[in-house]
């Protein structure tokens, strides 16, 4: 059958199922720079390339699924956020979003921190090669083994998420003869506007000690006492893919009211501040990221303000990008197996991976983008939903999208920003296969990540 030959659901915007729906691109084949890698383009013959191969060389020598990551994006975008703060600041490089020995050794060479929330994170840092005195460790319920590891490699900073942890930390380091460095995190009670599950800084969750009625300033207290720790800062996060830093105005202003409290009280002027991450990032074209010179002058000028204010010495600033660096810098690469037109809905679009290799549509209601990358095409748009091959209904990878009305079995379809979370909460749903993450840079193609074998989760099947 002629790719003209399949049928497909509704075309135009006057006949699109009742729903929230952009109107179709004017042009199906033109790729926003807004949302893909910076060396993404399409190449003379239609077929989209990253560092300067094309898509099909790659699903031929990599397989699909794959995660490809564009090195000379993620390095760009590591170096303006180091390059916006200056050295009067530090930049932790957050390593949830997405971490791996090459992604640990970029961000050295970059001149990063990193912080991270495992010993699994923890021991990929290291082995890498990151000073640990450049990592934070972070974390809402770290073992007794994690905080040890910690402060024998003697990493920079451990952040503090309870009251437990405070009299926990300080033992260890204590038994280990050494005095660790240390920050408190508190919640400040700012509603981000975000998802529920991403939104960290009001009460009701299980993130740091709050301000609100003196727990916060009662950890800070206990903190000082103990001859184990060094108190250095306050540590604030009120969420993840934030577009506005009004946010952050009222977190800053409400920390430095903290640091006052404890200048007034102890007689101390804490050093540091650590504002957290959280920025978003364009997944589709209707979001509009700031710049990191952007997001780095007004947080600068948001802290000095409360703290001229307070009649404070300028703590020295941290942030956490993560997302910010990594989720830009790389797409997934599909395989189309199956289309399924429904008559007046949409057309359902099947490909070879799914909620294994993206959660974030089923956890979060995330958008994503797609685009057709294997060929281009005149074909007028059709409206599509892009699902996985999995046993659930809830296995959506892009709700709703324009796609050609000719795509067929065989084509390769790409979702960019797919860089941060996604190979992070990958999982082995249906005995999956995790896919692999291959960097591309100035026409070489290497595996960062290697592809899961059936050898491999078979090795850990004992029974």
């Amino acid at each position: 059958m002629s790719r003209s030959a399949h049928p497909a659901g509704p075309r135009h915007a006057d006949v699109l199922p009742e729903g929230h729906y952009a109107a179709p691109p004017a042009d199906l084949n033109t790729l926003d720079p807004k949302v893909w890698a910076q060396t993404v383009t399409r190449t003379a013959d239609g077929v989209v390339s990253v560092g300067g191969i094309d898509v099909k060389a790659l699903a031929e020598e990599f397989g699909t699924p794959a995660y490809f990551v564009d090195e000379a994006d993620f390095r760009a975008r590591a170096r303006a956020w180091r390059t916006a703060f200056g050295q009067d600041a530090d930049v932790f490089y957050a390593g949830k979003a997405f971490l791996s020995r090459a992604i640990v050794r970029w961000l050295h060479e970059e001149g990063l921190n990193l912080d991270v929330c495992s010993g699994g994170e923890l021991a990929t840092a290291l082995s890498a090669g990151m000073p640990a005195d450049r990592i934070a460790f972070h974390g809402n319920n770290k073992s007794t083994d994690e905080i040890h590891r910690a402060i024998e490699a003697g990493v920079g900073r451990i952040v503090l998420d309870s009251f437990q942890e405070i009299v926990r930390v300080a033992h260890i380091a204590q038994s280990l003869g050494k005095r660790q460095k240390v920050q408190i995190r508190v919640t400040v009670g700012v509603e981000a506007h975000t998802h529920e599950f991403i939104a960290t800084a009001h009460e009701d969750q299980k993130f740091g000690i709050p301000l609100a009625g003196g727990q916060a300033a009662e950890a800070v207290r206990r903190a000082l006492k103990l001859d184990g720790l060094e108190l250095i800062g306050v540590h604030s996060h009120i969420g993840s893919q934030i577009f506005d830093t009004s946010g952050f105005e009222v977190a800053a202003h409400r920390v430095v009211g903290l640091l006052k409290e404890i200048r007034d009280e102890h007689g101390v002027e804490l050093p540091e501040i650590d504002l957290g991450g959280g920025l978003g990032i364009a997944y589709t074209s209707d979001d509009d990221p700031r710049e990191p010179h952007e997001i780095a002058k007004a947080l600068t000028e948001i802290v000095n303000r409360e703290c001229e204010s307070a009649k404070l010495r300028t703590p020295r600033i941290s942030v956490e990008p993560g997302r910010a660096i990594v989720g830009p810098t790389a797409f997934t690469l599909y395989e189309v197996g199956t289309t399924k037109p429904l008559d007046g809905l949409r057309t359902y679009v099947s490909v070879d991976g799914g909620m294994s290799d993206n959660i974030r549509t089923a956890l979060y209601d995330a958008e994503y983008s797609v685009a057709l990358v294997s060929r281009t095409s005149d074909a007028e748009p059709m409206l599509a939903r892009v699902v996985g091959k999995h046993c659930e209904s809830g296995d959506i990878v892009v709700k709703d999208a324009f796609l050609p009305a000719d795509l067929a079995p065989g084509d390769l379809i790409a979702v960019p920003a797919t860089g941060a979370y996604c190979r992070s909460m990958a999982s082995n749903y249906n005995h999956v296969l995790r896919p692999p993450v291959v960097a591309v840079n100035e026409g070489e193609a290497r595996v960062i990540v290697r592809r899961e074998t059936e050898e491999d989760l078979l090795r850990l099947d004992v029974g």
